[in-house]
């Protein structure tokens, strides 16, 4: 063999040993995005939710001994807010933290997620994930192609521009963003006009009065600076009428190709970022109280009476309404009752 062709022969030798070994080493490390359109900060200050995925991150990284790895993207930056549900169902997403009841038009189960008087607690809400409405509502994200990884709720309140609203009745004719079709619906009940926006849009929906309220959690209310051009704050940290549902989730497709090793290192530190989020959203109930105050704003909170009033009506309007879209959505409504 002459040293031309010894020196193809080694070379070809070379390549295809190195071809051999990098589906290995591929399989081996994974990088994954994580998308939210929250404000970004770091694993230590700033929206709470964008900390927690940074925290979740790291610990999934340091558990995998780095073979998984994480590209944050906040603020929307990565993909529109409401294209990220989507996104997760056919894999164009890997991960994201966002309300579950912004994919409502596309699955109509998911709007549960933020319907008014059906969650009245951190406690009861953080029930659902072992009670069969839990079960039953991963299981119908499981058939779109989503995975829930941590289960997050925030209890909601409203800023206002003018008048707090505290008693449904201080609702009618104001233009209010509620969050959600069932949230709508009740607004719709008590005479105020519905703005529909993601809570990245409040802000400039407020500031040029194309919106008098709106409904949010007690988080974004700080993270996205609505002290700015909001008079008064109804509060959720004694009472709320409504908790939002926000979890973490990853692509069913996306998780099925990874280990299983790495599969149940998300799982375990996702259920363990659940009591960080229950105590910073806690937190953050009564922190947006303080941040309203000081910025001059009237700061009001709600009694069981006053609760008990948005509860019926969203009993008669909300409830019904999910219920009355398909037979699925009837089943949920009625193991979600179980948990009050």
């Amino acid at each position: 063999m002459n040293s031309i062709t010894r020196r193809h022969f080694l070379g070809t030798l070379a390549a295809t040993s190195l071809a051999a070994q990098w589906p290995l080493a591929q399989a081996q490390s994974s990088s994954l995005k994580i998308s939210h359109q929250f404000p970004g900060g770091t694993i230590t200050e700033g929206d709470f939710r964008d900390r927690l995925v940074r925290t979740f991150a790291k610990q999934v990284s340091e558990r995998t001994n780095g073979a998984l790895k994480f590209e944050i993207y906040p603020g929307s930056s990565l993909m529109k807010t409401n294209a990220q549900f989507s996104a997760l169902r056919k894999g164009a997403l890997d991960m994201s933290l966002v309300p579950l009841n912004y994919a409502g038009g596309e699955v109509p189960e998911t709007n549960i997620g933020l319907m008014p008087g059906l969650v009245t607690s951190y406690q009861q809400g953080a029930s659902w994930k072992n009670a069969e409405v839990g079960r039953e509502l991963a299981r119908i994200l499981g058939e779109k192609g989503i995975v829930i990884v941590s289960w997050i709720w925030q209890a909601g309140g409203v800023a206002s521009r003018g008048k707090p609203i505290v008693d449904p009745a201080d609702a009618k004719g104001m233009k209010v963003r509620g969050g959600s079709r069932e949230m709508d619906l009740i607004l719709k009940e008590v005479g105020a006009a519905v703005v529909t926006l993601p809570s990245n849009e409040i802000y400039a929906a407020m500031q040029t009065g194309a919106m008098d309220a709106a409904m949010t959690s007690s988080t974004s209310f700080m993270s996205f600076r609505l002290e700015e051009v909001a008079k008064a704050l109804t509060t959720g940290r004694d009472k709320a009428y409504w908790y939002m549902f926000e979890p973490l989730m990853i692509s069913k497709a996306v998780f099925e190709r990874l280990p299983k090793d790495q599969q149940a290192a998300i799982m375990a530190v996702g259920a363990e970022m659940e009591q960080f989020a229950m105590k910073a959203a806690q937190a953050d109930d009564v922190a947006v109280a303080q941040v309203y105050q000081k910025a001059g704003a009237k700061v009001v909170d709600l009694n069981a009476e006053v609760v008990k009033k948005w509860q019926d009506i969203a009993r008669n309007t909300a409830w019904k309404d999910f219920a009355a879209r398909n037979a699925s959505c009837a089943n949920l409504l009625k193991l979600a009752e179980k948990t009050l």
